[in-house]
């Protein structure tokens, strides 16, 4: 074989393999692409399939964007919680916990809809059906169940949400997840106290994290 045979055929070689790898590095941009259109229309709960994304805040992960959806379903039904038990209420304790559920969901909720938008997260719009629920749970109890119903699942709805609130800051490497966990938890600590301060909270009803909102239990008289 010539000087000149070879020459053409490494140059076809380089060339050949330049374009492997070009194709190689558009595949993942194309597929990038239709992960972050499922992520934006994913339900709350889910993993939306997205797998992790790059963002200019870090790493987004589905972890990280279920986290950011939850946020937001946590405002959708405590915010009207909160402001029926400023109505509602008998007890100023319980008035002062609908009070702080307004004030901290009223800001947590504006942080995370800047998040969301920041990142690329579409945001549930209503409460969950089992948020619903409790709304009307909460609605259809009288008196003294009113105020015993409202803050036993408001306390347990907490201390579910504040162990998550946890396992993300401690786990996420987006910045702005960190920041919105940060706020979370400082709301959600200062909403745990306010509620434990009524009295009403049944702290062995709250093993149990998924029964049913009419088998709230009152606390045994004296």
């Amino acid at each position: 074989m010539s000087v000149a045979s070879k020459h053409v055929m490494g140059t076809g070689m380089v060339i050949g393999a330049l374009a492997f790898t070009l194709i190689a590095l558009l595949i993942p941009v194309q597929s990038f692409g239709g992960r972050a259109s499922a992520a934006a229309s994913a339900p709350a709960g889910d993993d939306d399939g997205a797998g992790v994304l790059s963002t200019a805040f870090g790493p987004l992960t589905p972890q990280d964007r279920d986290f950011i959806r939850k946020v937001r379903l946590a405002g959708l039904w405590e915010l009207p919680a909160g402001r029926q038990a400023q109505e509602r209420g008998a007890r100023p304790t319980v008035r002062t916990a609908g009070e702080h559920l307004v004030e901290g969901h009223t800001e947590l909720d504006r942080r995370v809809i800047e998040v969301g938008g920041a990142l690329g997260v579409q945001l549930p719009d209503r409460p969950s059906d089992q948020q619903q629920g409790w709304l009307n749970q909460m609605t259809a109890a009288q008196g003294d169940e009113y105020e015993r119903v409202f803050t036993q699942l408001l306390r347990r709805a907490h201390g579910k949400v504040f162990a998550l609130v946890a396992q993300i800051r401690a786990q996420t490497r987006n910045s702005m997840v960190r920041e919105l966990a940060n706020d979370a938890n400082t709301t959600v600590l200062d909403h745990i106290s306010v509620l434990e301060a009524t009295g009403l909270v049944d702290f062995d009803g709250l093993v149990d994290a998924t029964p049913a909102p009419s088998t709230v239990s009152r606390p045994p008289t004296k």
